[in-house]
């Protein structure tokens, strides 16, 4: 079997919050929960785990590769929800998409402060 990604815990001030942050933002359906989790369950399966860590963490980075519907509709929410965004990762280009790789791509901060990025194209 090769190796796959199967699921990431996400250190959250507001586990709730962010699991309906991520669920409404990357369309995904909500998982079972338990214990300190808050699941949400994208559609090749990875299961993304939100709860509260027992210290002060740093802001890290998550990337999502979606389609270009999926990338208008979040977009859209973006905008419509006035959330702060930038086209670039310094944070330079404010209000603003970039046209990288091809595609489209928005950075954003989700309610626990870490950066996220939405793109219509990978890297490689």
């Amino acid at each position: 079997m090769t190796a796959r990604f199967n699921h990431t815990i996400i250190a959250s001030t507001d586990p709730a919050e962010m699991a309906g942050f991520y669920r409404d933002l990357l369309e995904a359906d909500q998982a079972p929960s338990w214990g300190p989790f808050h699941n949400v369950q994208l559609t090749d399966g990875v299961l993304l785990q939100f709860a509260t860590p027992p210290m002060e963490f740093p802001p890290q980075h998550y990337a999502y590769l979606v389609d270009d519907d999926h990338f208008d509709r979040a977009y859209q929410k973006i905008t419509d929800q006035q959330i702060p965004h930038w086209a670039d990762p310094q944070r330079s280009q404010p209000g603003k998409i970039n046209q990288g790789h091809g595609g489209r791509g928005v950075y954003l901060l989700d309610p626990s402060g870490h950066f996220l990025e939405l793109l219509t194209r990978p890297y490689l």
